[in-house]
């Protein structure tokens, strides 16, 4: 099993910046794949970005590439996702996520932490 903790969100201006991380525990954390979402009110829950289990490997979203970028420390059981240039329409819950394939589908992760809110006023 796998735990994981969400930390970092908070309220910024547009244009700003914030750097969620996301603690992991109970599993060997370089074993599997980890990933960012987000859900916004009355919306459903979108992929944000995926790393490998290396962190050689990464992929995103359209909205969100460019200006974002998930990273890992392997030492440290934590992934991170520097957002920069900061939107209105980045305001959600970000989750992070884990699985054992590299991929963007909701479905694929089986663990999942209890999110971190941001909020990005215009």
């Amino acid at each position: 099993q796998v735990q994981l903790v969400e930390s970092g969100g908070g309220l910024v201006q547009a244009g700003g910046s914030l750097r969620p991380s996301c603690a992991a525990s109970g599993r060997t954390f370089s074993s599997y794949a980890m990933g960012w979402f987000r859900q916004a009110p009355g919306a459903e829950r979108e992929f944000v970005a995926v790393i490998s289990r290396s962190g050689g490997s990464t992929y995103y979203a359209d909205s969100v590439k460019g200006r974002f970028t998930i990273s890992r420390d392997n030492a440290k059981n934590t992934v991170y996702l520097q957002m920069n240039s900061l939107k209105p329409e980045d305001t959600a819950v970000y989750y992070c996520a884990s699985s054992g394939l590299f991929g963007w589908k909701t479905t694929l992760y089986d663990y999942w932490g209890q999110g971190t809110q941001v909020t990005v006023s215009s």
